[in-house]
């Protein structure tokens, strides 16, 4: 089978940088008053600024699908010749803006200079732009598409504007007491952005310019194991299982907020970290690699709350990487879910720092169900 190649990744971000005392200017403040929770979840995050897909005071300047073609729109610069040479289009992202047609289709609808092509559009939440990326990986690899694209967006920060929230219900001394609290309904509004990436997926490598070839993409799931930990559209009942948005009336909507973006913060503090790790050194034992090998290591982390936890567990499990190798933007872009590890790729892609025969691991953990895509790199 063929090699693949990403040979170019580009990203789109929707209006001005936004800086943390800027945020309730856009999002709004609940109930009128400012945030008690913002100061405390911004502290521990680590994030400085993201960007919104809407003008102060909340109105939408974007959707998801035309984010993510303006995304693909870069990736081609703008050239329609380009742009009608893709043959796959591979959607990803955890917050489409309609539940059908698919993200993908729509997608596909705001490139009118494209050809008539396939298209797919995984569901799921981080990991959903890493199985597109998987789909657009397999489908070259196999020879059945030659030049392939795949995106992971989000457009979050519609879903977090002061109409959708009632009045906080943690006081902020329980907020210090358990950083975890942080991850629930009411905190995520300080955590989450908007934006878009996309890759172009090649069997040939670029001539002029570095390249990154893929060696392998594994994924896995714990929800045989695990309840649902990340939900929206839903609501958890007594034992744990989730009550879709269908089975509510018009008021049970409402009253149980069922639409908002919601975790598991109990679930997400024992399993989050141990689940994935562990499965890391089963992959790398299984490929023969050793972190070792490694000149960067891009973990997607939605807050830096994990980064020392991350680090203590890969020391634990004898695969220890050093700090220096470590590569994010978290602080500088925000917390884009399903599309925060192609802005990472494409930052150090385009960065002047990466050299052939680098070596990088890319690692995406999910916590809707506990869900991990790990992937390999090479520069070339």
């Amino acid at each position: 089978m063929k090699e693949v190649y990403i040979t170019k990744a580009a990203v789109f971000l929707p209006n001005k940088v936004v800086g943390n005392s800027e945020m309730e200017e856009y999002l709004g403040f609940v109930n009128g008053k400012p945030s008690r929770s913002k100061a405390i979840v911004l502290r521990r995050n680590g994030i400085k600024q993201r960007y919104y897909a809407l003008e102060k005071g909340g109105q939408s300047t974007h959707n998801n699908a035309e984010m993510t073609a303006l995304a693909i729109k870069n990736l081609c610069n703008n050239d329609k010749a380009e742009l009608q040479k893709i043959d796959l289009l591979c959607c990803g992202t955890s917050t489409p803006d309609q539940t059908m047609p698919s993200h993908g289709v729509m997608v596909h609808g705001y490139l009118p200079e494209t050809r008539s092509i396939e298209v797919v559009s995984p569901s799921g939440v981080c990991c959903s732009g890493m199985h597109a990326l998987k789909y657009a990986y397999m489908s070259v690899k196999i020879g059945d598409k030659e030049r392939a694209v795949s995106t992971g967006s989000e457009r979050i920060a519609s879903m977090m504007t002061r109409d959708k929230f009632d009045e906080e219900m943690l006081f902020i001394e329980t907020l210090e007491e358990n950083p975890y609290l942080a991850f629930s309904k009411d905190f995520l509004r300080w955590m989450l952005s908007d934006g878009a990436g996309a890759f172009l997926v090649e069997a040939k490598k670029n001539t002029d310019a570095l390249s990154l070839r893929v060696d392998w993409i594994e994924g896995c799931s714990y929800a045989n194991q695990v309840e649902a930990c990340m939900y929206a559209a839903a609501d958890k009942d007594d034992s744990g299982d989730l009550v879709s948005y269908k089975d509510y009336d018009a008021k049970g909507l409402i009253n149980s907020s069922v639409m908002s973006i919601k975790q598991d913060v109990k679930l997400l503090s024992k399993n989050i970290l141990r689940l994935g790790f562990d499965h890391l050194q089963a992959i790398l034992k299984k490929k023969n690699k050793t972190v070792d090998e490694l000149t960067y290591f891009l973990p997607h982390l939605s807050s830096f709350f994990f980064e020392k936890p991350i680090e203590d567990i890969l020391e634990e499990n004898g695969m220890g990487i050093p700090k220096e190798k470590w590569f994010t933007n978290l602080a500088t872009k925000g917390n884009v879910g399903a599309g925060s590890i192609y802005l990472m790729v494409e930052e150090l892609m385009n960065s002047g720092k990466l050299k052939a025969g680098d070596q990088i691991l890319l690692a995406v953990p999910e916590s809707a169900r506990f869900s991990y895509v790990f992937t390999w790199l090479t520069v070339c």
